[in-house]
């Protein structure tokens, strides 16, 4: 078992050194459960909530992006210790570069305006359709919203329903609830 194990490491070790890795990715276990995160040269592309099956999402990854995905933690060290900061009180915004290419269009416009909500501030549906140019399509951001493939980074739990109701969220409403709360919201 430990030479098959020393192999794995070895070849994994010469695709990342060859730049064989177009999609490296690791798991993040956060206070609101398990995330799986990946990341290309570009930047992070995607976290994924526990209630997403992680098999399906790298699936998704080698579809939609490569199929040269990797376990390769050391490569989401600055998105685990920025996560860290965001959830101890110490961090109020995320530097890091984002890789935005599971999402186009108005769905992008939707994300960027959604990604300029500060930490502890709010806004509804209708405000982030007209940040992202369509002022009427408060439905189709919340779409956009649901297929958020950053969350917590692009910080969609910030947007809620004119009036203040949470709407939805793809962690579910309990993780919208304890995000909000730990940036002093609710």
């Amino acid at each position: 078992m430990t030479e098959l194990a020393d192999l794995k490491t070895r070849l994994i070790a010469a695709a990342d050194s060859e730049g064989l890795v177009d999609v490296a990715y690791a798991t993040y276990d956060a206070p609101v459960g398990e995330l799986l995160l990946a990341a290309t040269p570009r930047g992070l592309v995607k976290v994924s909530f526990d209630r997403e099956d992680p098999d399906a999402a790298l699936e998704r990854l080698a579809r939609d992006v490569s199929p040269r995905v990797l376990e390769r933690p050391a490569r989401l060290d600055a998105a685990r210790r920025e996560l860290d900061e965001y959830f101890a009180g110490d961090r109020r915004e995320f530097d890091l570069d984002l890789d935005w290419r599971l999402s186009s269009g108005f769905r992008r416009r939707v994300l960027r305006a959604t990604a300029r909500i500060p930490f502890g501030g709010t806004s509804t549906y209708s405000k982030v359709a007209s940040a992202a140019g369509s002022p009427r399509a408060h439905r189709a951001a919340g779409t956009a919203l649901g297929a958020n493939p950053l969350p917590i980074v692009v910080p969609c739990h910030r947007v809620l329903r004119s009036g203040g109701a949470l709407g939805g969220y793809g962690g579910g409403l309990d993780m919208k609830e304890q995000l909000l709360h730990l940036e002093g919201v609710r």
